[in-house]
């Protein structure tokens, strides 16, 4: 079905103006108006009007400011702001951790910055290739920034998933994810631990993966003390496990602690300066899925059963449980058979 099929302005139009005008006469003069304006317009003038989803940069500490995305999954009524994003202003330029779900939600987030600084975009560092994370490279681009991300996503860019993604994207997310919606590469394609200085602010990419995905990276400020910790952190929500190796991901939380941050920018969800709570709640989940599929699937329990048999109450009132649970039990469940095998 092509996208344009989802709203046709011009019966739309028309629709409304017949049902108006059967209106009986006592109906308020102004709502009369109102359907005279209406139908006096061109058919084509008539367009969708939705609300655009509130964004705001919020101050993490000084130069430093992420932008919150929605506890929902992605669709085109809220533009795909469904992940965080964040940049650090220093002298001689702005640093981007991740580019958002779309273009229009990238221009926003330019828009953002502009309000702080005027200061060119230098880098955009990319912590993982998810969707949500990525369809708003090509505005970053279009400004003249580096894009560093890890090689590991290279693999993932060339693929037909990847394409079939982004064809399924413009059909659910369009307009805001439409054909002028590429995927960008990355500059500068890094394999371990990269470290770099810009306007006397220190950086350190460090690859986490395979854990949420093949090439997840994390960007720490050590003289901030404030670490951009991508999809493997999420708080105040059910994580999005998907194709996870969620036994390396465990470790990775692990591994996090000891960059001693005070401030962590999760992928989604809120920000934190309890980093060992939070950390601790995306790990307790993960290992309880592998705890309850892990068994199930060495009893050769039937998954449906299993899903059924488990106690989820520690879990169920989060958001998006509903919408993601199941699929990653499922998911899990899958990933444990073949661990046991």
């Amino acid at each position: 079905m092509s996208a344009h099929t989802l709203f046709d302005p011009h019966q739309k139009a028309w629709h409304f103006c017949l049902e108006s005008m059967m209106t009986p006469m006592k109906q308020h003069l102004t709502v009369w108006l109102m359907t005279a304006l209406v139908c006096a317009m061109p058919a084509g003038a008539v367009e969708p009007v939705a609300a655009k989803p509130f964004m705001q940069a919020r101050q993490v500490v000084p130069s430093i400011y992420y932008v919150q995305g929605l506890s929902e999954m992605g669709s085109s009524a809220n533009q795909n702001f469904i992940s965080n994003a964040g940049f650090v202003v220093t002298p001689a330029g702005v640093v981007v951790v991740d580019a958002l779900g779309s273009p229009e939600l990238a221009r926003r987030l330019m828009a953002q910055i502009r309000k702080v600084t005027a200061k060119p975009i230098h880098t955009v560092v990319v912590t993982h290739y998810h969707a949500d994370h990525i369809y708003g490279l090509q505005v970053f681009k279009e400004a003249g920034a580096r894009i560093v991300a890890h090689e590991a996503a290279r693999e993932y860019l060339t693929s037909e998933t990847a394409q079939l993604r982004l064809q399924s994207s413009r059909q659910e997310l369009w307009p805001w994810v439409d054909d002028k919606t590429r995927l960008v590469p990355a500059d500068a394609w890094i394999s371990g631990k990269h470290s770099f200085t810009l306007g006397g602010v220190d950086f350190v990419v460090q690859p986490v993966g395979p854990s949420h995905t093949a090439e997840d990276v994390v960007l720490y400020l050590p003289q901030k003390k404030v670490l951009f910790a991508g999809d493997l952190v999420f708080r105040n929500r059910i994580p999005f496990v998907g194709q996870a190796d969620s036994k390396h991901w465990i470790e990775a939380l692990q591994d996090l602690l000891k960059f001693d941050a005070k401030w962590v920018v999760p992928g989604h969800g809120p920000i934190s300066d309890d980093a060992k709570t939070d950390m601790r709640l995306t790990r307790d989940y993960l290992l309880y899925l592998r705890e309850r599929m892990g068994q199930a699937a060495r009893d050769m329990e039937p998954f449906e059963e299993a899903y059924k048999n488990t106690d989820w109450s520690r879990f169920e009132k989060m958001p998006l449980f509903k919408s993601a649970n199941r699929m990653n039990a499922y998911n899990t469940y899958l990933l444990m058979e073949h661990e046991a095998k």
